[in-house]
């Protein structure tokens, strides 16, 4: 055997496993660990978002197809046969019609609300923790008991509104009655503004002083500066603000809270200027038992909703300003 050959014998007995041991496993990367932890810690997330918002989505898409009442077999596949009828609805139409013309008037009050409570308790005041708390706490009450709160405020024969209108000798007003009804519905929203202030406090507090400082040297006033200089650094914050403002005055609940009769059958009795979309989707779905042509509204809606977010996104586009371009590659 030639010098060659025994060390390539040699190097093999090196490079064999141990007799008895079991053969080595190639190690896994840190890439694919950290690719299996990440789906981990996501998937309660991915499994909840399957089985409860795209797994109803889709039953819902197919019962807009069908003339289901909830609790009968016998139903009938009508293919677009509910949305030939949704769009021949006239009190669809009406319905949609007063649901934008609310969120119209309610979105930016309330954002101008929360903006405006925003500035006042990020000025240097005492006690301004105990004034931002007060401010807040009306937004984490429950939609149902704000609901209950409003309606037991304003009713017409024991609220304190109207306690308040007699004791200056003015007869009391029905409030939760048309015309009245769609103001009460406005504070309701308005009762919500502490959460807009919380997002626009933290906006103004991460606007660079030296900017408000530099228009303050240059003898900007101080509406000048809020316009010039605040607003400006702000859009990104308002636009999320009306963006989210707009989806939730569409999906509103609270005139069935300030009905009368908040069950299904005096969903029909509402006061016609408050009887907005998702009222109109109630009705359907639990006064008239329409399951396949309420769930072709609830169809309408969300597709309604993604048009005007688009339209709010290209109509904002030159007038956010944001620190980082949002669609500059990395």
């Amino acid at each position: 055997m030639t010098v060659d050959q025994m060390s390539t014998v040699a190097e093999r007995r090196r490079s064999a496993p141990a007799e008895g041991s079991a053969p080595s496993r190639p190690r896994t990367s840190i890439a694919t660990r950290r690719h299996r932890a990440f789906y981990m810690f996501v998937s309660p997330w991915i499994i909840g978002f399957a089985v409860l918002t795209i797994a109803p989505m889709a039953y819902a898409l197919w019962l807009s197809f069908t003339t289901f009442d909830g609790i009968s077999p016998h139903w009938h596949y009508v293919g677009l046969g509910n949305y030939r009828e949704l769009f021949s609805d006239a009190q669809t139409w009406q319905s949609l019609g007063r649901t934008g013309l609310f969120a119209i008037a309610s979105v930016p009050l309330s954002i101008a609300a929360g903006l405006g409570l925003a500035v006042l308790v990020n000025r240097p005041l005492k006690a301004r923790g105990l004034f931002r708390t007060l401010l807040y706490l009306p937004a984490v009450v429950p939609p149902v008991g704000a609901g209950i709160a409003f309606k037991q405020l304003f009713d017409q024969n024991s609220g304190a509104a109207n306690g308040v209108l007699n004791f200056f000798g003015i007869d009391a007003l029905g409030w939760l009655a048309d015309p009245y009804a769609r103001y009460v519905l406005i504070m309701t929203v308005l009762w919500t503004a502490g959460n807009i202030m919380i997002i626009s406090l933290a906006g103004l507090q991460d606007i660079p002083r030296e900017l408000l400082e530099a228009a303050r040297i240059d003898g900007a006033s101080a509406w000048r500066s809020f316009r010039s200089v605040t607003v400006p650094l702000l859009s990104p914050v308002l636009l999320f603000q009306t963006v989210t403002g707009v989806i939730a005055s569409v999906q509103t609940i609270m005139p069935l809270l300030l009905a009368p009769d908040p069950t299904p059958a005096g969903i029909t009795a509402l006061p016609q200027s408050t009887y907005l979309y998702m009222m109109h989707v109630f009705a359907e779905y639990f006064a008239f038992g329409r399951y396949g042509y309420a769930s072709a509204l609830l169809w309408v809606l969300f597709v309604l909703i993604l048009v005007a977010t688009g339209v709010i996104f290209k109509a904002t586009s030159g007038v956010v300003f944001y620190n980082v371009d949002p669609e500059a590659k990395k």
